[in-house]
């Protein structure tokens, strides 16, 4: 919206105005009054120039519109600081600077500035407390904690052993931002047998740290499912790992679950089977049998005695010893007199197999190999185990090997023979 020019200047001495001006108006002659001589009537003596009154001319600089004095910005910055408590000392600092600026150039924002400060005081007390009394850590704990269970960014939540769950969409692979804990008695996705920390330092990538969390995990199965036989063979392991995003925040914890190898599946009671639900004796025999499968996975990745002979005489090495320890733990238990006499067949059997196996170890060619090898095999073959399995209450179905050479109590998996 334009602003009309202001009026000019006064008109000069003896210049008369345009026709048709009031009476009185500056340049007309002077009206006169009735009953005063030399007036004309309707005339004002004293209107014989302009009314000096107390305002000055537009001309000489004087604005009509009256333009208020603007809000000092460190003022502004002072209070916002203040209200969100975010760097008190600086909100404090701003409001010192802003009211100088205001008396100094007449700003305006003086209620503020004084506002700004106050809160920022007081903010700055509080940090104090906080740190007195070791709440800034609690905070800041809880703020990483908070980011981690959100998965803001794909961060692992806090799963703990034994725990069970439901994942969104049933699915254990990919990206998860939350998950529904559920009890392990009813239907449920995965159940939790496992977790770990990784180093510090740099993110490793994305690789390494599948790598890691692949072999520990599947390394960790039989802590927690010792009765391998007891496993589903629809059930796999699967795990949750940090991703870059969660890795910034401090995240370093894999978690090993099991799951349905079926998208669409799911499973149904805990497989835990450890210390805690089983008693002395089946400990004792399930620790026992643990020895050998696990000697039993280390078996060469070549899948024929001739493409690496040195490698299999070496396992045959590692599987003589293990037959050597997995006997002497059998021996060493003193177990319910119903279940000692089973035992001790099967530790007959191992010592057989043992002996078959140091022969393996020292064969000269594939063929011997071969011929130790299947002989060992049978010793300790898993069904020679289902009366002693019986007698202790532990599963009594042998399950798949998956195309494997089975071992005494042997299952299948990813990692060989499996417990």
């Amino acid at each position: 919206m334009a602003i009309p020019p202001p009026p000019g200047p006064q008109q000069p001495e003896g210049q008369y105005p345009p026709p048709g001006s009031p009476p009185g108006t500056p340049g007309l002659p002077p009206p006169g009054i009735p009953g005063i001589p030399g007036t004309q009537p309707g005339a004002y003596p004293f209107q014989q120039t302009p009314y000096p009154g107390p305002y000055q001319p537009w001309g000489q600089g004087y604005s009509p519109y009256n333009r208020p004095a603007p809000v000092n910005g460190f003022a502004i910055s002072a209070l916002v600081l203040g209200i969100l408590c975010f760097l008190p000392a600086v909100g404090l600092v701003l409001g010192i600077v802003a009211l100088a600026q205001i008396k100094r150039r007449g700003e305006r924002g003086k209620g503020m500035a004084v506002g700004g400060m106050v809160m920022s005081s007081i903010g700055i007390v509080l940090l104090a407390v906080m740190v007195a009394t070791g709440g800034a850590r609690d905070f800041w704990d809880g703020f990483r904690d908070a980011a981690n269970d959100s998965g803001g960014g794909g961060a692992t939540f806090s799963l703990k052993k034994g725990e069970c769950f439901d994942a969104p969409g049933g699915a254990l692979e990919g990206m998860a931002y939350d998950v529904d804990k559920v009890s392990c008695e009813g239907r449920h996705d995965a159940e939790v047998f496992a977790d770990f920390k990784m180093r510090g330092g740099g993110y490793p990538g994305d690789s390494a740290i599948t790598d890691a969390a692949d072999t520990k995990c599947y390394a960790l199965q039989d802590t927690y499912a010792m009765d391998a036989w007891a496993v589903p063979g629809n059930v796999d392991v699967y795990y949750f790992t940090p991703t870059r995003q969660s890795w910034r925040l401090g995240d370093r914890e894999i978690t090993c679950m099991f799951g349905n190898t079926d998208e669409k599946g799911s499973l149904t009671g805990s497989l835990r089977k450890d210390e805690t639900t089983l008693g002395a004796d089946q400990l004792a025999y399930l620790r026992a049998a643990r020895i050998i499968n696990r000697a039993m996975g280390s078996a060469p990745d070549a899948d024929y005695v001739e493409d690496d002979l040195p490698g299999h005489k070496k396992w045959a090495t590692r599987m003589s010893d293990a037959l050597t320890s997995q006997a002497a733990v059998l021996r060493g238990h003193a177990f319910d007199p119903a279940v000692r006499r089973r035992v001790d067949v099967l530790v007959k059997d191992i010592d057989l197999s043992r002996k078959e196996w140091v022969k393996a170890a020292d064969a000269s060619d594939a063929d011997t190999f071969y011929t130790h090898y299947e002989k060992g095999m049978k010793l300790i073959d898993p069904k020679k185990t289902v009366t002693t399995r019986k007698a202790l209450g532990l599963a009594v179905t042998p399950p798949s090997s998956d195309g494997n050479d089975g071992g005494q109590d042997s299952g299948g998996g990813d990692t060989g023979i499996e417990v």
